[in-house]
């Protein structure tokens, strides 16, 4: 297990960023507005492919619908090349998406959470993948839910159960300095 405040090793992390749609940042969110946590999670994603980590972005679908709602795509400038867009169509980002199958052709072993809504999206994900066995970091700043309480609960009390819960500037991944 990797020390709560030691650098990731970016060939076995990734960042998972769940939800991050115009639709679903354009909610009224708390503790913190859908805007301010698509720039943090941009610039986490920039610092994890700058080190070569994976970056995951989950959108969710709605099943059995002929179209998506607007807004149901990837809020603008958040993907690039190179890294994995997984659709999901229930809560969570593992079930029937291949997403633990793709990370482990990877080598990944630790993943670092943000996204919307950090009680449901997030949280689902997260416990999916305590389950398969995955180290968890939690970006708390890069998270936000419809209610201050929801997100409070979700870092304070579930999340320290499930992993490492830092600020984003915390998360810092290891560089060749650092072997």
């Amino acid at each position: 297990m990797t020390a709560p405040d030691a650098p990731l090793d970016p060939a076995r992390t990734a960042l998972v960023l769940v939800d991050l749609m115009d639709r679903i940042t354009a909610l009224p969110l708390a503790p913190r507005s859908g805007d301010e946590v698509v720039a943090t999670a941009k610039e986490l994603a920039a610092r994890a492919r700058a080190a070569g980590a994976t970056v995951v972005l989950v959108r969710v679908e709605r099943p059995h619908v002929e179209a998506q709602p607007p807004g149901s795509d990837l809020v603008a400038g958040l993907a690039a090349d190179g890294d994995l867009t997984v659709v999901k169509r229930t809560i969570g980002g593992f079930h029937g998406t291949g997403l633990h199958e793709r990370l482990s052709e990877r080598g990944v072993t630790t993943l670092v959470f943000g996204g919307i809504a950090t009680n449901l999206g997030v949280e689902s994900t997260a416990r999916a993948a305590a389950d398969l066995g995955y180290e968890l970091v939690f970006a708390e700043d890069a998270m936000a839910a419809l209610t201050a309480d929801e997100h409070r609960a979700a870092v304070g009390l579930n999340f320290p159960r499930l992993g490492t819960v830092r600020p984003a500037p915390a998360v810092v991944f290891a560089t060749a300095q650092d072997a």
